[in-house]
């Protein structure tokens, strides 16, 4: 009996490590985090470096594998990391503006598959290099230089001679379907967290809510739905009407699932001015 039990708790022991290593679960890695420029205060962004702030997946490379902010390991073909360094990257699975759905549809699939193609993975920090945040990117395009791959793309950086020249930036991406712009200083070493060295700028702002019901549509929207009520932070409820699709306003995300909204700050009673659906947040 005692060699059953055994033998019992050894399959079981096993299972679990094979469904562990299945799962391809780790701990959630400690990342760069952005700030709000608009939130800041005294802080002068002349000589530091901007780019485009890509709407895509956030991923990231340890050497081995590709893993969302929250520690799930992407079904990455092999023949996309192929060429990939044993070094760490850090950036955003990416195909082109405004496709962030169909972005989410390639990269959370359990298995790889063909629709990886179409994805670039597009690095803007190389985790745990040392030097400043030039110096850490070269590492990058120097490995590529010697080490091609059709897949990784380094974002562009560009010098931000002030915040009139950010804000034509900024005007300039918004223009073209982009998110928004990333400023950083230069001449800071590699941190993990927020701080005030790596900043987003947007002209609105976003946030999450969670769904706790349904405003019946009126007009053309009769028998869909014409708003969500979301609670935000506290106790507050808010309405979002705006944003949503027809085939969103017929299928609504379900109540209490969460939502990310963008608005425009906030009004005296802490609510947002102006929110507009955007997407349900996906957990990757």
């Amino acid at each position: 009996m005692l060699i059953k039990f055994i033998i019992c708790l050894l399959i079981v022991f096993s299972s679990f490590i094979s469904f562990a290593e299945e799962s391809g679960k780790k701990e959630k890695p400690q990342l760069i985090l952005l700030k709000s420029y608009y939130n800041q205060k005294n802080i002068d962004v002349k000589d530091w470096l901007m780019s485009e702030k890509l709407d895509g997946v956030r991923a990231y490379w340890d050497g081995h594998a590709l893993y969302s902010r929250n520690g799930k390991r992407f079904a990455a073909p092999d023949w996309f990391i192929k060429s990939f360094p044993e070094f760490e990257l850090d950036g955003e699975l990416w195909t082109k503006r405004s496709d962030f759905e169909h972005i989410v549809s390639i990269v959370n699939q359990h298995k790889a598959h063909d629709g990886w193609n179409e994805v670039r993975y597009q690095i803007f920090e190389v985790p745990n290099a040392h030097g400043d945040f030039v110096q850490r990117l070269n590492k990058i395009k120097q490995y590529l230089k010697t080490y091609p791959s059709l897949f990784i793309e380094v974002i562009a950086q560009q010098i931000c001679t002030g915040e009139t020249h950010l804000n034509s930036f900024l005007a300039q991406i918004e223009q073209l379907g982009g998110e928004g712009v990333v400023v950083r200083n230069p001449q800071m070493p590699y941190h993990t967290g927020r701080s005030y060295s790596s900043l987003k700028v947007k002209s609105f702002q976003d946030a999450e809510c969670r769904v706790t019901g349904y405003k019946e549509g009126k007009g053309k929207y009769k028998g869909l739905t014409g708003a969500l009520f979301c609670q935000i932070e506290g106790k507050n409820i808010i309405t979002i009407g705006s944003g949503l699709t027809d085939k969103e306003r017929k299928y609504p995300p379900a109540i209490g699932s969460i939502i990310t909204y963008k608005h425009y700050g906030y009004t005296a009673k802490g609510n947002p001015r102006f929110p507009v659906y955007l997407r349900i947040r996906k957990s990757l």
